[in-house]
């Protein structure tokens, strides 16, 4: 019996197996923002040992969730990409980042965003409501090193590493940017007390904390 099994016959329990692995979580969160090369997944994950994600993307092949291709063009280079059987894990993923963004406060010591965690978490926290009609809006933030944006228009919201190229607006997140988009500071507090620096149309700011609000516990510790 493989080392990974439960010996239940079970969808939940084989799903476990699967994706119960440390670290297979995030290595699929930073693939479902598209294709990256074995160094871009080492860098976006760091603490993670090499020989441990090198196991974990043979692990993730054999289990016909991830494959290896070369991209088109100029560049040959070898990424890793899921395949539709991968792509099928983004709601569940999805729920569990947004299920567990709720406990979430100041960063633990160490901890840092990363571009994925950032995409991720911005793709989560808008997709529970509809941004208002209006004019095409581009959001770029900043949290640490890492750089996403967010694109607004015909009441959807597309999110993408990097930024957005022109920004209306550019968020750059400091302490206590999360209490911003929980609702535990409102937009002119927050950049009066520094928790965000704001370039741009700063009346985009109470907009684009509507559209990425995020969940919030109280009693979290």
């Amino acid at each position: 019996m493989p080392t990974r099994a439960y010996g239940q016959y079970c969808g939940l329990s084989r799903a476990a197996e699967i994706l119960g692995q440390r670290w297979t979580l995030l290595i699929l969160r930073d693939l479902l923002v598209g294709p990256r090369r074995y160094s871009d997944l080492a860098a976006g994950l760091p603490g993670i040992p090499s020989n441990l994600l090198a196991t974990r993307l043979k692990e993730l092949e054999q289990d016909g969730l991830v494959v290896r291709q070369a991209r088109a063009g100029a560049d040959r280079s070898v990424v890793y990409a899921l395949t539709p059987r991968g792509e099928e894990l983004q709601p569940a993923l999805d729920a569990l980042s947004r299920w567990g963004a709720a406990e979430l406060r100041e960063p633990r010591e160490g901890e840092i965003v990363t571009e994925a965690s950032l995409v991720s978490a911005l793709r989560v926290a808008s997709q529970h409501r509809t941004p208002p009609r209006g004019r095409r809006r581009a959001f770029t933030v900043r949290v640490g090193q890492a750089v996403a944006h967010a694109i607004v228009a015909d009441r959807a919201v597309v999110v993408g590493p990097g930024p957005a190229q022109p920004s209306d607006l550019i968020v750059e997140g400091g302490p206590g940017f999360r209490d911003l988009l929980a609702g535990v500071l409102d937009p002119a507090d927050a950049v009066a007390s520094g928790a965000v620096e704001v370039t741009g149309d700063p009346a985009l700011l109470a907009e684009f904390v509507e559209i990425f609000r995020v969940p919030y516990r109280a009693d979290a510790g």
